[in-house]
């Protein structure tokens, strides 16, 4: 009995050795990340000057009255981030471009408190990614990760200068709760797959590190989602990829600008309404609104309603996906598009071209709102094109929506040109009524609405 009892008691004490050896081994990996990323990770104060015009504008500076002459025309203020030195021997720092953006002087701040000017090599606000330069001795660099290579539930840490210069250096931990998120900042210009992470993210943390649990720098913190007013973390915070800033860093850094491709497409996302009026398995993929004249997309023969599911032989998740898909590849390669028409998969090979300024708005996603019923329509005539600015092409133009219906919240707005029903285009009214009673039998109806020369699809759910 005694050897019974005296052997349990072997087994807890090994097992309790155990559990702290492993807690012991978790904690020092986490001590090792941050002594090594410490260094490497600096702060960022800039200086910028505002005139008294800048936020009086229309208001009468120059009386007394409302602005005493003694009070001075010029105020200085203070903005605090964060950065990352990745190149030690050059002095590159990478950060946020709503860091230093309009900045008149900007001062990094290393761990061993020298303070030093620093100039700016490059912005890139679309993606909301800068690089810096400065001349130092002695400075550290993080290496930059794979960012693909992480998994939901990966642990990660947050290091930077939350708040205060005073609290710079500081170290949070979480695990990565999403990936590939997008519609995050809100502008449609904007590039985005963030990495999302519940590590504590505060103001001033924009621009440091997101670390892998190997020391490498796996992303740049960008942004917080916040509750109401509060400026503070809740938990959800916002990372650039590793994998696109680096792209982004290199352009900058050789040639000034962002080097991006092109495939001339308007895009939006695929749900339920969309998968059922184009009969599609599931919800992935970007769906082709309008195609844009000479460009790869029309040179490829890629048309309005195409699914576009693949792209180099990635699958398209959304909208978002495919547009930093086609951003990243090389000008001037030959890619391979996997589209779903007319109910069958086809393989479309496109070329890309370098994104020119006057293109920049068609690579956007277009979202819509995507219900409707409720509208009147007529044939297009030359009175009506007159009164609407539309052409006098095929189509029906929409001259009254009834207030509350699914049209008008839809935002389907009276002069809109309707060309299109399910996969039927239309010359008439006629053929509009006739094609609209075909696709209500499937329960969903797709209408391909113009306005201001751009199209774009409304998913319309019947109802019972």
């Amino acid at each position: 009995m005694r050897k019974i009892v005296f052997g349990i008691i072997v087994i807890i004490t090994s097992l309790t050795f155990a559990q702290n050896s492993v807690l012991k081994q978790f904690s020092q990996a986490f001590a090792d990340v941050a002594e090594k990323a410490n260094p490497a990770v600096v702060t960022i104060i800039t200086e910028t000057e505002y005139k008294m015009e800048d936020f009086h504008q229309g208001l009468p500076f120059d009386n007394p009255f409302f602005f005493p002459r003694d009070l001075p025309r010029e105020y200085h203020g203070q903005a605090l981030g964060s950065g990352v030195i990745v190149e030690a021997e050059k002095g590159y720092i990478l950060t946020n471009n709503h860091v230093v953006d309009k900045a008149d002087e900007i001062k990094i701040k290393l761990m061993d408190k020298r303070v030093i000017s620093a100039t700016v090599v490059g912005t890139d606000p679309k993606s909301d990614l800068a690089v810096l330069q400065i001349e130092a001795d002695n400075l550290s660099e993080l290496e930059l990760g794979n960012s693909d290579k992480l998994r939901v539930g990966d642990w990660v840490l947050a290091v930077g200068s939350p708040f205060s210069a005073n609290l710079s250096h500081t170290v949070t931990a979480g695990i990565v709760s999403a990936l590939g998120r997008s519609n995050v900042i809100s502008s449609r210009d904007h590039y985005e797959d963030f990495i999302q992470t519940d590590a504590a993210i505060n103001p001033g943390n924009s621009g440091g590190a997101l670390l892998n649990m190997e020391g490498e720098l796996v992303g740049i913190n960008t942004a917080i989602v916040t509750g109401g007013f509060e400026k503070a973390n809740r938990g959800v915070g916002f990372a650039i990829p590793s994998n696109m800033a680096k792209k982004v860093m290199q352009d900058l850094i050789t040639k000034g600008y962002v080097v991006r491709s092109w495939l001339g497409v308007y895009i939006q996302n695929v749900d339920d309404n969309v998968a059922k009026a184009l009969k599609l398995s599931n919800r992935d993929g970007a769906l082709v609104s309008d195609v844009v004249e000479k460009s790869p997309a029309e040179k490829a023969g890629l048309e309005q309603g195409d699914v576009i599911v693949e792209f180099n032989d990635v699958l398209i998740h959304n909208s978002a996906h495919l547009k930093n898909i086609v951003s990243s590849t090389p000008p001037g390669t030959l890619s391979k598009v996997i589209i779903f028409r007319d109910e069958k998969k086809k393989s479309v090979n496109v070329t890309l071209e370098e994104i020119k300024k006057s293109d920049d708005k068609t690579i956007a996603s277009m979202p819509l709102n995507d219900r409707d019923f409720g509208l009147e329509v007529k044939d297009v005539n030359k009175t009506l094109a007159e009164k609407y600015g539309v052409s006098m092409e095929q189509g029906v133009v929409v001259i009254n929506i009834i207030p509350n219906s699914e049209a008008f919240d839809a935002g389907i707005q009276e002069g809109d040109l309707i060309t299109r029903v399910g996969t039927e285009k239309i010359k008439s009214k006629r053929e509009f009524k006739s094609q609209l009673k075909k696709a209500k039998n499937q329960g969903s109806v797709l209408l391909l609405v113009k306005r201001d020369d751009v199209s774009r699809f409304v998913a319309l759910e019947v109802q019972e």
